[in-house]
């Protein structure tokens, strides 16, 4: 069964920038400190060597795919490999391969690159990483992620501002954002997506939670229902940039999944090229310095007009 997080869909975004005119560079290498001051230290070093670990102790043809889950958080870190899969890694979706690690520290990277550039004075900065990372938690996996890149970018960034906001457009709850920054002050989360009832990620993403503790009131979920189309979807986006403005964000990360696509295999609500550039000149519009985090947004047939339309639109919108 083919895993919907392939490497295909980066590559097309990849020819579709350069065809743009868009400058593409490698990411720098800022370590692994950055990642940790977002997640469990323990969860970020067990990836360095799981591969390996599981590869000694596997049957020939086995694949890395966690089955034990220990469903409350309640207990310790099994000596086992097997044991520790499950622990750290939540569901099927995040399987172990050989160069999991490797893709996960790069696509964290590339984040971080982003985010730094604007700190150094650019307006904005996309950072095409892949895998994804808004669904990975503080300590444990989830939804094709493993490191939560646009936390590890939002929270690099309070280097340079003191209100950050991270908006997720993507169609899936930003789970793992929400998990990292819930009890912050200093970030406020904003995710757009449909009931969590109903639709994954389930679990978190109701309308009423809305942060604890000093991050209390810093949490904003804005639901949308099954099939909603565009004008459901920008009021959404409207109401989510409103509160950031409330808040006093002085800078902004997007978690910019382009999976809303009527045609994305994941789909669940109906947003055209022409939606995404309309929801680009809203975000551009903002007026604050912004890094662009790729999340979701899977080999459907739109799937190179949408990210154009978004991306073009947005850089022709902060160049006026």
């Amino acid at each position: 069964m083919p895993h919907p997080e392939q490497p295909e869909r980066a590559i097309l975004i990849r020819d579709m920038l350069l065809e743009n005119g868009f400058p593409v560079e490698a990411p720098a290498d800022f370590g692994t400190g950055p990642i940790k001051a977002v997640h469990d230290p323990d969860y970020v070093d067990f990836f360095a060597d799981a591969y390996g670990r599981f590869i000694a102790e596997a049957p020939e043809d086995a694949l890395g795919i966690p089955t034990r889950h220990p469903g409350t958080r309640r207990g310790r870190v099994p000596k086992d490999i097997n044991g520790a899969m499950g622990w750290w890694m939540t569901d099927t979706s995040t399987p172990l391969t050989e160069n999991t690690y490797e893709a996960a520290y790069w696509s964290a990277q590339t984040a971080l690159s982003a985010a730094q550039e604007v700190m150094d004075g650019a307006r904005a900065s996309y950072g095409l990483s892949r895998p994804p990372g808004h669904h990975a938690m503080k300590d444990c996996s989830n939804g094709f992620c493993f490191y939560n890149n646009a936390c590890a970018a939002a929270h690099h960034m309070r280097g340079s501002w003191d209100k950050i906001a991270l908006l997720d457009v993507d169609v899936h709850t930003g789970n793992g954002s929400m998990d990292i920054f819930y009890d912050r002050a200093d970030v406020f989360f904003c995710s757009l997506h449909p009931d969590p009832a109903v639709y994954p990620t389930f679990y978190l993403g109701y309308a009423d939670e809305t942060g604890e503790g000093a991050g209390l009131g810093t949490t904003r979920n804005e639901v949308l229902q099954m099939g909603d189309g565009e004008p459901e979807v920008m009021a959404a986006l409207d109401r989510g940039i409103a509160a950031i403005k409330d808040f006093g964000a002085q800078a902004l990360v997007i978690s910019l999944g382009f999976d809303m696509a009527a045609d994305d295999p994941l789909a669940a609500v109906k947003v055209n090229a022409g939606g995404f550039a309309d929801m680009a000149r809203r975000i551009a519009a903002m007026n604050l310095p912004t890094v662009l985090i790729q999340e979701g947004g899977y080999l459907g047939p739109s799937l190179k007009n949408n990210a154009e339309a978004f991306l073009t639109t947005f850089r022709d919108a902060i160049r006026e």
